[in-house]
């Protein structure tokens, strides 16, 4: 198995190098956006400096070779999520749109009223939101799979849930304020047992594990570039070709048509009907090379290094006087969401930041599952196989300071 050279990755990453309050950053707000390597900087910087263009429409030199570096992402996320064919990957700003793209292209032409929309307790809002609306306008039901105080989806109330009404399923992947990773494949082959389609949120999953749609028979999947140690404002849908086809586009304007006259408008062939206008082309070379990057150091690599930085977190803050953590299932990544009694967790982040460390506090887009411990928010330390032992030590030691501030 490959072993992580933290020394090494660690040079790779500039941020980490920053000093914030004079001493030395210690980041534990992965879960929010990662770091950048230096290649996906190199290689957004290389575009803006040497042949900044717009792709599809040139013939100049400039041109076809944006083209063929933002078409050659396409490729390298078609075999990175092992989808069939390179038409079945939408980019888009990020899991938000991609979700909402299915939500109004999918969602508003296939399902009427009485269909049911299942989704979780532990999702994010992006992935609650959009079918709400859905389900507003169509008359659409909205049901909603309850967790435990583990942090676990209840899954004999999935499977009670699911039913022949069931029209789509749309699960998060792994919890961005739990960490629980869901039996996602599992619950693809129920839902699809049950007729209904399934989209699956991975945008805190792409960075932790290898994912293969085919494997997981996933009829729809969504990321965003920013969590994979890439750029902000992409993200990737992937769906069934079949799907895509039958779906009608969910934006208007230029590069997604084929033909336009004012009686009427065909659309371009798959993936560019779902692509219309300017796309961020540097943020997409940038996706590439984030994804050559993340390969490059291997998923087992950071599944195993990962696991560790999350045993240790897991006992060293647990270690801390009345430090409870939120979200203990026993499938889980390196998120580590908790509490202190009487201190809120937004004096938590503040104190600590005076430490130099960053760690997020709030909902966490995430209300629902504050609702369910019944607290109105969580301080949140999210791992990356850059962070270190030594690292949670820095934090266990500044949540200390804190404990002691507020005793």
């Amino acid at each position: 198995m490959n072993t992580i050279d933290n020394e090494k990755i660690r040079r790779d990453f500039p941020n980490l190098r920053v000093k914030v309050r004079g001493k030395p950053l210690v980041y534990f707000d992965n879960a929010a956006t990662t770091f950048k390597p230096r290649p996906v900087i190199e290689a957004m910087t290389g575009y803006y400096q040497e042949y900044t263009s717009n792709v599809h429409r040139g013939i100049h030199d400039l041109s076809e070779k944006a083209t063929a570096a933002y078409e050659g992402t396409r490729g390298k996320v078609r075999e990175f999520l092992n989808a069939r064919d390179a038409r079945e990957i939408i980019f888009t700003r990020g899991t938000t749109e991609s979700i909402n793209l299915v939500a109004y292209s999918y969602g508003r032409h296939f399902l009427t009223s009485g269909d049911e929309v299942l989704i979780s307790e532990m999702e994010h809002h992006s992935n609650i939101v959009p079918w709400q609306m859905l389900c507003e306008e169509k008359g659409c039901v909205l049901k909603v799979i309850p967790f435990n105080d583990q942090g676990e989806l209840i899954y004999s109330e999935f499977e009670r849930l699911l039913t022949a009404k069931t029209k789509l399923l749309s699960i998060v992947y792994i919890s961005n304020s739990l960490g629980t990773i869901n039996p996602v494949k599992k619950m693809i082959q129920a839902a699809h047992g049950s007729g209904a389609l399934v989209l699956v949120d991975a945008a805190q999953a792409v960075g932790h594990r290898a994912i293969d749609v085919q494997a997981l028979d996933c009829d729809f999947l969504a990321f965003s570039g920013h969590k994979l140690f890439g750029p902000t404002g992409t993200g990737v849908l992937y769906a069934k070709e079949k799907l895509l086809e039958a779906m009608p586009p969910f934006h208007g304007g230029g590069d997604m048509i084929s033909s336009v006259t004012f009686e009427k408008t065909t659309y371009a062939a798959l993936p560019y009907k779902f692509e219309a206008g300017t796309p961020h082309v540097a943020g997409v070379i940038g996706l590439g090379a984030a994804v050559d990057y993340v390969l490059s150091v291997g998923f087992d690599a950071i599944e195993g290094y990962e696991q560790k930085l999350l045993e240790y977190g897991t006992k060293a803050l647990t270690a801390v006087p009345g430090l409870k953590l939120v979200g203990t299932a026993k499938e889980k990544v390196s998120i580590l969401s908790f509490i202190l009694p009487g201190v809120h967790p937004h004096d938590i982040g503040t104190l600590v930041n005076d430490e130099g460390i960053a760690i997020r506090t709030g909902h966490h887009c995430t209300q629902p599952v504050m609702r369910h411990f019944g607290v109105p928010a969580t301080s949140r330390a999210s791992l990356a196989f850059y962070n270190t032992e030594e690292e949670i030590d820095a934090l266990v030691k500044a949540l200390r300071k804190v404990r002691e501030v507020f005793s």
